[in-house]
């Protein structure tokens, strides 16, 4: 196993779009925070902390771009043939894959959220709280691990992105017009987006339609869902 994290970190490391793939996670998420937290004053009318990192709404986009291309630019040069030949334990490859996409989305991730939550304890006096914020940090990494999974199973960068944005962005959307709050509850309760960001919440936990950890649990869900899904589809499918 060593041998394939060593080969797939050798093309992570060479390709010019990672490097610009982990800034733009950590800026991006930075960035918003502090551009959101400068235009409001307190007492905010909503959670401080939810509103501090709101910028993982942007680096999320980022990071599931970033890991669906990891394996689906493998799958538009062709060159996923040469790394299934130089490696037969397909699985083997998407877990060192997983593993070294968490590890750069992680550290990437960390340093956008500390810097966001220094721009709102700056501006809004907001209070360190572990939670929110390791979590939005997990957050991250899980998103992007879906989209690693979902590029995997369609084989495509562009319907993995298509797909986890959807999710992420259009599926709240929509969750929001629906007339019932119990269905409208429940569908927040397993909608990856909606459960995974109850992370961040700092105040109104009871209002919640899912609590933090176990919000975080259900994306992890998704996540491992499309990882196991992608598992199998390349080890019982041709490249």
């Amino acid at each position: 196993m060593t041998d394939v994290v060593r080969a797939e970190w050798t093309k992570l490391r060479t390709s010019p779009a990672t490097v610009w793939a982990v800034l733009a996670v950590a800026v991006g998420t930075a960035a918003l925070s502090a551009l959101a937290v400068t235009t409001v004053r307190c007492p905010c009318a909503g959670d401080p902390m939810t509103l501090t990192l709101v910028g993982v709404q942007l680096g999320q986009a980022v990071a599931a771009v970033f890991a669906a291309g990891v394996i689906g630019g493998e799958y538009a040069t062709g060159m996923i043939g040469v790394t299934f030949a130089a490696t037969p334990r397909r699985p083997a490859v998407l877990a060192a894959k997983a593993l070294l996409v968490s590890g750069l989305v992680g550290g990437a991730g960390a340093v956008g959220v500390v810097a966001a939550w220094a721009a709102g304890h700056a501006a809004l006096d907001t209070g360190f709280a572990a939670r929110p914020v390791f979590g939005s940090v997990l957050y991250l990494v899980l998103v992007a691990l879906l989209g690693l999974g979902a590029a995997t199973l369609t084989r495509s960068s562009a319907a993995a992105i298509g797909l986890v944005l959807a999710l992420l962005y259009v599926a709240p959307i929509v969750i929001g017009t629906v007339g019932d709050p119990d269905w409208k509850r429940h569908l927040r309760q397993w909608g990856p987006a909606d459960a995974g960001l109850a992370i961040q919440a700092s105040t109104g936990l009871d209002s919640l339609p899912i609590q933090p950890w176990a919000g975080l649990g259900v994306l992890g869900l998704w996540a491992g869902a499309a990882l196991l899904a992608g598992a199998v589809s390349v080890s019982r499918r041709d490249t």
